[in-house]
Order: structure tokens, then sequence, then C-alpha cells
């Protein structure tokens, strides 16, 4: 079932783009004054590839599926993992508020900074998990053959188009970026 390893995959990049939003929030809040442009590019980065690229294939493709082959939208694992979304979204709003800010780095900014960012990397970190060790070992379970199939067309659509498949490698790459530049020794946010 491919469709469920390329969001294995997409998970790895998301890790590595949060390990750098924690190591950038932790440099920020002990001082630092790192560039908000960075804030701004990994906040681009939850947005347009965790969120729309990755979220958007979950939700419109993946849960959908499993909405029509019996599991509520409105109840139990998806309902848990659509919650999640929204939070990562209010979440990524919060950074952005920051990132939007061109003053220097005041204290509370400092202390929100580093709230929202750790916030964000439990929350997805524990997400990710909730979905490579249940929602898609349940998924494969659930979903008949027919289902997989439909599921694999619409992926290899989505990832088809050229401006999106573009768009993904050049966001990898600015994950792989700003890990380089904000590496961390410890990758679970504390």
């Amino acid at each position: 079932m491919t469709s469920l390893q390329i969001l294995m995959d997409e998970h790895r990049v998301i890790e590595r783009a949060i390990t750098a939003l924690t190591a950038y929030a932790r440099a920020v809040a002990n001082g630092a004054d790192a560039p908000r442009q960075d804030l701004a590019g990994l906040v681009g980065f939850l947005r347009d590839y965790a969120d729309a690229h990755h979220h958007g294939k979950e939700e419109d493709i993946l849960f959908r599926a499993m909405v029509d082959h019996g599991m509520p939208m409105d109840g139990g694992p998806l309902a848990v993992m659509l919650a999640e979304h929204a939070e990562g979204r209010r979440l990524t709003r919060a950074l952005a508020e920051l990132a939007a800010d061109d003053a220097a780095w005041d204290p509370e900014q400092r202390r929100r900074l580093l709230r929202a960012a750790t916030g964000y990397a439990r929350l997805l970190r524990d997400h990710i998990q909730k979905e490579d060790r249940v929602l898609y070992p349940m998924a494969k379970q659930m979903l008949p053959e027919s289902a997989w199939q439909q599921i694999e067309s619409e992926f290899s659509a989505f990832q088809a188009a050229p401006w999106r498949a573009e768009q993904a490698a050049r966001l990898e790459r600015v994950a792989g970026e700003f890990a380089g530049r904000y590496a961390a020794d410890d990758e679970a946010p504390q």
C-alpha cells in the first residue's frame, strides 16, 4: 500500500522540521536573536507541507475512504485525528503571529514561542505515533482492496501534478536546511 508508505515517509520529514522548530524556539527562549524569517520559513513549511500537503491527503483521501467504509467521522479515531489537525493549525497560527512581528524578541514573546513550538512538537509527535501505529494499521484491516485501488489512484493523481511535486520537493529541502541550521542534541521536546 504505497499511499500509507508515502504518508509515513512524510511523517519523517515533518519530524525533522519539528526538531528544528523546537531547537529554534529553545535558542530564542535562551536569549538568541535568531531571525524571525527563519520562524516564518518554518511556519510556511508547517502550513504548506505538514498541513496542506500531508494532512490534506489524509483528510481528503484516506479518511474519506474510511468514512465511506463505516468509520464515523464525528467520533472515534478519525474525530481525534481531525481535532489534532485543528489544534496543530491553532498552534501554527500562534507561531505565525510571532513570526510576523518585526520588533526585537521581548521576554514574553520568547516564552510564547517556546510554549507554542513545544506544544506543537508534542502534539505532532504523539499524533504521528497514533497514525503510524494505530490508524494506518486499522485502515489496512478495514478497507477492501477496491478502496485501496481508489486511494492509490487518488494519491497518484495528487502527487502527479508537476507543481505539487516541485513544491513538495522544495519543502522537503527546506525542512532539511532548517534541520541542519537548528540541530538539536535531543529530538524529544522538553
